[in-house]
């Protein structure tokens, strides 16, 4: 197939094959299937250990610690997960990261103690955080511009695909069962990924040019020639050489400080939507709302549905453009939060609502749809496509604990939101944050799609935004 475009900045126009950039990134995603068991394991698990006759059983507030410990653990995983990619190299970082998430599952799967399960949750965060940082830069930069937005996507693909594995699993197994399969995800991994090439950019930057060399011919093919390519990583190995930019330098920079609030902005509705509180206790979402489908089985419903819709939106990323999917899908999950307020709000006013038992399942189905086109792959694709080399790895810790800072809030605060507010004001808070979002993603965002980064650079300054021609 025809390379016409740039990777990291490099005009190409030749033949390369794309086979070993998708097996990379889909192998290196299965890591991130292993993200999406942790987030999904407590939606299953949960309601067994609330059951008096559970073989552990914990109260309502042990178990939104069970379920946020996680998130702080991102927190903490995603501070050294940049500086250590940078150290090791992409590939070794992310083989490391199958270390906390075994020592999590066996934890869980010989402890009988909810403290244990407490620090089994942490563990497994700190590998979920690194794997958010590491993750999306392994794939950007192994990855061609035509084939950027689609595997950038696979890691919301993936992701989703694991939270559906946790969901059917974790209704399906027994609890040891359950835990043991999650570990299985891991080894598998680790096995796959061991015969993945490194990051070419990595390499060059490391001083090791011809390593490189070998992993572009196994990226693009062995009849193409990556020799400007590797020349021009040379150059702004050489350029970027001792700039070790501070959070404050990157303050003072105009498009760096735009670039960072397009990303961080992103980040932080993406999470404040809720989705996570919706993952985690969509089994007791559907208890509460008392739903014609037994709760399990809408719970993995609503999962498929966020899976098949987000394989849609790795097809369709690259075509219809980062920030008109971000308004379009802000905007349908205010809507659908809205409906679902509405349900809530006509059932704990004691008005007959047998005529709605449609509308919970409807509204997170919708809410799930619209979340897989835009705000779930999408913010984590600007974080790799907004920033240059010397600032990626500082920008993505940033925008990684960020994250999963709100994932912890959401999660942590949710139930008593609901106890406090009332489940329809919880949800039409929710609401009423996604029709920010889709102001903000009018005003604050710029389109990247099919751009490289001096593309993506000029615009954020302000200048042109013409494609570069790319060599004959």
């Amino acid at each position: 197939m025809e390379s016409t475009g740039i990777m990291n900045g490099v005009p190409v126009c030749q033949d390369s094959k794309k086979t070993w950039q998708y097996l990379a990134s889909i192998s290196a995603c299965m890591l991130v299937v292993g993200v999406g068991t942790a987030l999904g394991w407590t939606s299953p698990v949960l309601p067994q250990l609330y059951s008096p006759d559970s073989w552990l059983v914990v109260t309502k507030d042990e178990g939104s610690w069970i379920s946020s410990l996680c998130a702080l653990g991102a927190i903490a995983g995603a501070v050294p997960a940049g500086p250590m990619a940078d150290k090791l190299g992409r590939k070794k970082s992310l083989l490391l990261l199958a270390g906390p998430f075994l020592l999590s599952w066996a934890l869980i799967i010989f402890t009988a103690n909810v403290w244990f399960l407490y620090i089994a949750r942490f563990l497994v965060g700190i590998g979920v955080g690194a794997t958010c940082v590491i993750g999306p830069t392994y794939i950007s930069e192994i990855s061609e511009v035509s084939t950027r937005g689609t595997l950038g996507a696979l890691f919301q693909l993936f992701l989703t695909l694991g939270i559906c594995v946790a969901f059917i699993l974790g209704n399906v197994l027994s609890y040891s069962g359950f835990n043991i399969a999650c570990a299985l995800i891991i080894v598998l991994f680790y096995i796959s990924f061991r015969f993945m090439p490194e990051s070419p950019v990595w390499q060059v930057g490391q001083g090791r040019k011809q390593d490189a060399k070998m992993a572009m011919s196994v990226l693009r093919g062995e009849a193409y020639d990556a020799g400007d390519e590797l020349n021009a990583m040379q150059k702004a190995v050489e350029e970027s050489a001792g700039k070790k930019p501070t959070l404050s330098d990157m303050i003072e920079s105009a498009p760096i400080r735009k670039a960072m609030l397009a990303c961080f902005g992103m980040m932080f509705f993406q999470q404040a939507s809720g989705v996570n509180a919706v993952i985690f206790y969509t089994v007791m979402i559907f208890e509460a709302a008392g739903s014609s489908l037994a709760p399990a089985v809408a719970s993995i419903l609503v999962a498929l549905v966020q899976l098949v819709m987000s394989g849609v939106a790795a097809v369709i990323v690259d075509r219809a453009g980062r920030k008109p999917l971000l308004m379009i899908s802000t905007g349908l999950m205010s809507v659908s939060l809205l409906a679902l307020g509405y349900y809530f709000k006509q059932k704990n006013s004691e008005s007959d609502v047998s005529s709605l038992g449609w509308l919970p399942l409807t509204s997170l189905i919708v809410f799930m749809i619209a979340f897989s086109i835009g705000l779930g792959p999408i913010p984590w694709m600007l974080m790799g496509e907004l920033f240059s080399a010397e600032t990626k790895a500082k920008a993505s810790s940033i925008a990684v604990m960020l994250n999963w800072f709100m994932v912890f809030l959401v999660t942590k605060t949710f139930p008593a939101m609901n106890d406090e507010l009332g489940t329809d004001m919880t949800f039409w808070i929710f609401a009423a944050v996604m029709a920010g979002a889709t102001v903000f993603a009018h005003f604050a965002l710029i389109e990247t799609k099919g751009k490289t980064y001096p593309e993506i650079l000029a615009e954020l300054q302000g200048g042109s935004t013409q494609p570069i021609k790319p060599v004959p």
